[in-house]
């Protein structure tokens, strides 16, 4: 089933200060000058590479295989029979996802009393017997949706847990926002498109935000009318924080066919509105949005701003569900 394992791996926050401060004593010094505690970076990375160690180990001897950084993922041409085994934190299997094609993932959690591994079901513990198991063909597998931008001159782009479309920096972002057969001129510092996936994660950030700010305004407002404080409404909903109220409402599932967007503080003005600013993206449709900004536009996916589409005036971008899955193997 497989010909080849193709390993991910991802530099550890000890790896990433020395490459900043060039040594290891310097990377120290600086960290422990700041009050840090230099210890807990020496700890991850050392249970790291015992992890990856292990790994190595375990892989058979008889099969070909192959060690990527993750920052050479963009390059890397994987193989239709790739098994693709990722040694790191969930970001690391978002990451590598939407480099692949069909290929399966299995994700490994080097470190699980510190990864809460939420896409991750296999333990470095054991992952010899289960290397084994699965390089003999006897796993299932879920498949993630993702979703995917095209822009107008062909360029493209997918996402597993969301998309931001905005300013590169602190600023706005002038557009125009195409959905359901509507269309709205708009000024706002950005838009995320998330997938089930993704709807646990930045998403759910925004939307607990925005519930906590609209409850601090309607606080003293319900206190002198006689309506339900903000107390009063967690006991109804089962005694449910502001976060864990809005995880329940903008959850779905990670198989899902439908997108979710939503505009972050949309500004209205003479030349924009703000009706437009939350909406579901059923499979088979798309939202298109238009770019009316000179500079500084981006397009980037799951976070990572270093790999972006440039997005400025006159382009046009068009983001639904993607034609291909993540096929993540489960535990079995």
């Amino acid at each position: 089933m497989f010909d080849k394992i193709v390993v991910i791996t991802k530099k550890t926050p000890l790896e990433e200060l020395i490459e900043r401060f060039n040594t290891l004593s310097q990377a120290r010094f600086y960290i422990e000058h700041s009050g840090q505690s230099f210890a807990e970076y020496e700890a991850f990375h050392s249970n790291y590479q015992a992890a990856l160690s292990k790994l190595k180990k375990a892989l058979p001897s008889e099969m070909k295989s192959q060690f990527i950084e993750r920052g050479f993922l963009t390059n890397f041409l994987f193989g239709d029979k790739d098994l693709v085994v990722t040694l790191g934190p969930d970001g690391l299997v978002v990451n590598t996802a939407k480099y692949l094609n069909g290929q399966f993932i299995m994700a490994v959690n080097p470190d699980n009393s510190r990864i809460d591994g939420i896409l991750i079901p296999f333990l470095i513990d054991n992952i010899a017997d289960r290397l084994q198991t699965v390089l003999s063909g006897d796993f299932r597998h879920e498949e993630i949706s993702m979703a995917k931008v095209k822009l107008d001159n062909g360029q493209t782009l997918y996402a597993v847990n969301d998309f931001f479309v905005g300013p590169k920096s602190h600023t706005c972002l002038r557009y125009t926002l195409k959905h359901g057969g509507r269309s709205e001129e708009q000024l706002s510092s950005g838009i995320i498109i998330s997938t089930g996936a993704g709807s646990t994660g930045w998403f759910r950030a925004v939307m607990a935000g925005a519930e906590g700010i609209y409850l601090a305004f309607t606080d003293s407002a319900a206190r002198a009318g006689g309506e339900r404080t903000e107390k009063e409404i967690k006991k109804a909903s089962g005694g449910k924080n502001k976060t864990q109220r809005a995880s329940t409402l903008t959850r779905f599932e990670r198989s899902s066919e439908e997108l979710v967007f939503m505009v972050r503080e949309p500004f209205e003005s003479k030349t924009s509105r703000a009706e437009m600013v939350f909406g579901k993206i059923p499979g088979g449709s798309a939202l298109t949005i238009v770019s009316h900004t000179p500079s500084g536009g981006v397009i980037f996916s799951d976070g990572i701003e270093g790999d972006f589409l440039e997005f400025n005036s006159g382009r046009t971008a068009v983001i639904g569900i993607a034609e291909k899955k993540v096929r993540l193997i489960k535990f079995s």
